[in-house]
């Protein structure tokens, strides 16, 4: 049997010291808005990698992009929910690409509007080959919806590996957060192309905004050699 020390890296750790500080270096360079768009023909070719945040409306998604980023207003936040009605990307130093989807599941929005979004969020999903990964926002405070089911479902026919992430959890009690995070656990292990670690986050308190750097800076483009002077 091979001794520990000579048994290959998990690939998909990413609590590790190299991961984590990946992550930051990644994180720390320059990120900046790309465009909106409305419509798949105004994507720009696919290139480099991307990772998309998906959510209910109001869960947060422009809020961690912009703890991710370490930034205030990159991505624009709204205490309206149904706001964002565009897939808005962003540029992080030529490495990785970042999309904060439409969100879903707004009640009060026009049925049309609605029906709108959704086709053109889960048709970018499908048919999106530099998509790398979907990181499925669900709200520590309320758990998992029928929204976020019906995403959970269409998110595994479109094969794109999904990463649960919690939001908000500095604003749920420890114990239910626990019990959230088992249920969720439970229910990754069961989900076409969901990934095995459930992230925690907090875009106020910063909680476990490392481990998602660090954990996307496994998706971008190695940074460039330096080279000698």
């Amino acid at each position: 049997m091979a001794a520990e020390a000579d048994m290959p890296a998990d690939p998909d750790r990413f609590d590790d010291p190299d991961s984590l500080e990946a992550g930051r270096k990644l994180f720390a360079r320059p990120a900046t808005f790309l465009l909106s768009v409305a419509k798949l023909d105004q994507l720009p070719p696919a290139g480099l990698p991307e990772v998309a945040f998906a959510g209910r409306s109001n869960v947060g998604k422009s809020s961690l992009i912009n703890a991710l980023t370490g930034r205030t207003s990159l991505a624009r936040t709204s205490n309206t929910p149904g706001r964002t009605q565009q897939i808005n990307l962003f540029d992080l130093s030529g490495r990785l690409v970042l999309a904060d989807l439409p969100g879903y599941g707004y009640a009060q929005a026009p049925k049309d509007l609605v029906e709108r979004w959704t086709r053109l969020v889960f048709a970018y999903l499908r048919g999106r080959p530099s998509l790398m990964r979907v990181c499925l926002l669900i709200d520590g405070r309320h758990g998992i919806k029928k929204a976020d089911e019906e995403a959970l479902e269409l998110l595994g026919k479109a094969a794109v590996p999904i990463q649960i992430v919690l939001t908000k959890a500095d604003l749920v009690r420890k114990a239910e957060l626990q019990a959230l995070q088992l249920e969720l656990e439970t229910r990754l292990a069961k989900t076409i192309g969901g990934m095995p670690h459930l992230l925690t986050t907090s875009s106020r308190s910063q909680e476990g905004v490392d481990l998602l750097r660090a954990a996307l800076a496994k998706l971008a483009l190695p940074p460039e050699p330096r080279v000698p002077s």
